[in-house]
């Protein structure tokens, strides 16, 4: 993947880099394979909005990705790289020999005509699928699972990878790309190599209605609100916030404050927090 930037023919244009695709090679996904997706733009089920700032944004045909992988020693190979608007790594249609199609996080240098496959004796190629424990040390994988059958849960966003560092009793221990080291049961499931689509990161808006377009609405800030709107509001022009620290508009503590649980089940888990 590369980028492309444009002449600044716009206040809009200046600014913006968008990809270039040159690795999608299929332009309309496989219908058996998707299903509309209803967007509840922050509201709950009375309709009262419970997440700010979203809403809008273009239809979306949500694809279903294969996360467990438990399509076991049955080989598959690569027929199509595509775009997938929920997420900003792109994905591979798998058909494998039994005829079945699935779609996979297309991982960094697979190609159209990539044989695939998953399952406990694989050999350590990009792209096939394994249990931790039969992964080698030093080698980079992503689309991990937490727990045995969930499917891969975390290093799935483009360009993450994570590292197989040491095994020890019933455990492996992952270098995680926010710098966490966990250990995870040595019979979950990862994959071979690095999430495709890494040039994302370079990436420009460029202008707001690109932001509309992903369905963020505007966020207004709290200094800028009434007293009565956000305990950062009022006040004679451009006042300080009042208080020791920003808050949030219930009061909270904001930008900073650590919100994970005391007492969470999975800290026995963690042997170094994420910087």
């Amino acid at each position: 993947m590369g980028t492309r930037s444009f002449k600044p023919y716009t206040p809009g244009t200046r600014q913006a880099t968008i990809s270039d695709f040159s690795e999608i090679t299929k332009s309309k996904p496989e219908k058996s394979l998707t299903k509309y997706k209803h967007r509840k733009k922050g509201r709950n089920n009375r309709g009262v909005i419970t997440s700010r700032r979203r809403g809008g944004g273009h239809k979306r045909l949500y694809r279903f990705i294969d996360f467990k992988r438990d399509k076991y020693d049955i080989p598959g190979t690569v027929i199509a790289i595509e775009y997938d608007p929920n997420r900003n790594a792109r994905i591979a249609l798998v058909e494998y020999q039994d005829g079945e199609k699935r779609y996979i996080l297309a991982p960094l240098g697979v190609q159209v005509g990539t044989e695939i496959i998953s399952g406990s004796n694989s050999p350590i190629e990009v792209g096939n699928a394994l249990p931790l424990q039969n992964i080698p040390l030093g080698e980079t994988v992503h689309n991990i699972e937490l727990r045995v059958g969930r499917g891969g849960q975390i290093v799935r966003a483009a360009g993450t990878a994570a590292k197989v560092m040491a095994k020890e009793g019933d455990y492996v221990t992952i270098g995680l790309p926010s710098k966490e080291v966990r250990m995870i049961r040595k019979e979950c499931y990862a994959t071979i190599g690095q999430v495709g689509n890494a040039e994302f990161r370079n990436l420009k808006l460029g202008k707001a209605g690109k932001t509309r377009h992903l369905g963020r609405r505007p966020q207004v800030r709290g200094s800028a609100m009434n007293p009565c709107d956000h305990p950062h509001g009022g006040g004679e022009g451009r006042a300080p916030i009042g208080r020791s620290g920003p808050v949030t508009p219930w009061g909270k503590p904001a930008l900073g404050l650590k919100t994970r649980k005391k007492k969470k089940a999975s800290d026995r888990l963690i042997v170094r927090r994420r910087r």
